[in-house]
């Protein structure tokens, strides 16, 4: 049994998105850090960064907080969705920190600038904006060809696609990145992607990937 610390943030359903995936029993117990939640004792115990997802392993007793972290132990545990080969295993870890360094930070900034605080600096949404522009195409380039971002469905594309998810917010219009679009759609297709999406609380339809 797996406890899962998490709220309706790309970070906490790329966890939720893998739990599914991995037909693992979990409890999802909500977060709401919009409420502070996060700064909560109990939580900190866990999770001394006070950020979500977090897990608890009832297994060995082992927390464990960052979402990059959480989905390597998980994959790794369950032998799923991480290559056993070297070398596309280390490919599948350089996209997952391409996700954590790259896509999540300057998506967040973007959500940040131009989502919450839309005209207040527009040197920052143009910067973010721009960047994640950039981002996007790095992962349209990589989709090239394939149909996931180290040939098969990894944890790399659970960690990305919930980013993605959010391109509304990132004034990003996905028909101008076919291959992302395609690959968006097809993770939207997943049952367990869905429900994961919507831990841990349903918060309406999945946004679809076009207008």
């Amino acid at each position: 049994m797996i406890d899962l610390y998490t709220w309706t943030t790309p970070n906490g359903r790329k966890v939720s998105i893998l739990l599914e995936e991995l037909g693992v029993d979990y409890i999802a117990h909500a977060i709401d850090i919009t409420a502070d939640a996060q700064f909560a004792p109990n939580f900190l115990a866990i999770s001394p960064n006070n950020k979500i997802p977090a897990i608890k392993d009832h297994d060995n007793g082992l927390t464990l907080m960052e979402s990059g972290a959480i989905m390597w132990y998980l994959a790794d545990k369950y032998e799923k969705f991480l290559p056993s080969d070297a070398i596309w295993r280390t490919k599948v870890h350089e996209w997952l920190m391409w996700q954590m360094g790259g896509l999540g930070p300057m998506a967040g900034q973007a959500h940040h600038f131009s989502q919450f605080n839309p005209g207040k600096a527009p040197y920052a949404e143009a910067r973010y904006a721009t960047e994640v522009q950039r981002l996007y195409g790095v992962l349209d380039k990589q989709l090239e060809g394939q149909d996931y971002i180290c040939g098969d469905y990894s944890i790399a594309d659970m960690a990305c696609w919930p980013w993605i998810a959010r391109y509304e917010w990132q004034r990003v219009d996905l028909t101008q990145f076919p291959n992302v679009l395609r690959w968006y759609k097809a993770l939207r297709s997943r049952d367990a992607v869905v429900k994961g999406y919507q831990v841990p609380k349903d918060v309406g339809e999945v946004p679809r990937g076009e207008p």
